[in-house]
């Protein structure tokens, strides 16, 4: 659930910067794999913190500002197998489950950042998930790293609620397989975007 859940905001973070990065000019951008990174937070038992991660996460941004971020569920990475793999059957419920991200963002304020300018910026978006939708609202770090590329980070620390995601019923499996007490069911989220069209 927390993979989830981080998920979800990594979506919304990587819609955002490819938005951002969009704004510097009229042409595609897409997410660079190798420089972006969305990671997540868990709690067990109330005092293990971990670090989790999805390794294929793609955005996409067209001319017209209109966001697209894909994220393969089945990617997750825990730095445990068996629970990559529980999580992949009773969280995301499918090897090859997805989760999707859409929005739209005014491109005017970001036409003006110049290459090594920051801005912050709002993004709100629609994430999708099982058949169900959330809606997604972030503030975001924008920094022009050249003509052609743009970073993406969170300016805060996303923190997203595995009930309006709908799988809290996977949570709860985990829980019992894994024999623990409990799991946070609001996870920390926070993302690193590279952009470049």
């Amino acid at each position: 659930m927390k993979h989830l859940t981080r998920l979800a905001t990594a979506a919304l973070m990587t819609t955002s910067l490819a938005t951002f990065a969009q704004a510097g000019g009229h042409a595609n951008w897409t997410s660079v794999a190798d420089q972006s990174s969305i990671a997540f937070g868990s709690i067990k038992k109330d005092t293990v913190g971990e670090v989790h991660h999805f390794e294929d996460v793609i955005g996409t941004v067209s001319e017209a500002g209109e966001l697209a971020v894909s994220i393969q569920l089945g990617s997750v990475e825990t730095y445990i197998d068996i629970r990559n793999e529980r999580m992949i059957e009773h969280v995301f419920r499918a090897a090859d489950a997805k989760a999707t991200l859409a929005g739209e963002v005014d491109m005017e304020e970001l036409d003006a950042l110049g290459v090594g300018e920051t801005t912050l910026t709002d993004f709100e978006g629609v994430l999708s998930l099982g058949g169900l939708e959330a809606d997604i609202e972030a503030e975001l770090l924008v920094a022009r790293l050249s003509e052609d590329r743009v970073l993406v980070t969170t300016a805060n620390m996303i923190m997203l609620s595995t009930a309006d995601l709908g799988i809290d019923a996977g949570i709860d499996t985990l829980m019992k397989l894994a024999k623990l007490p409990g799991i946070t069911r609001v996870t920390p989220v926070t993302v690193r975007m590279v952009f470049e069209k």
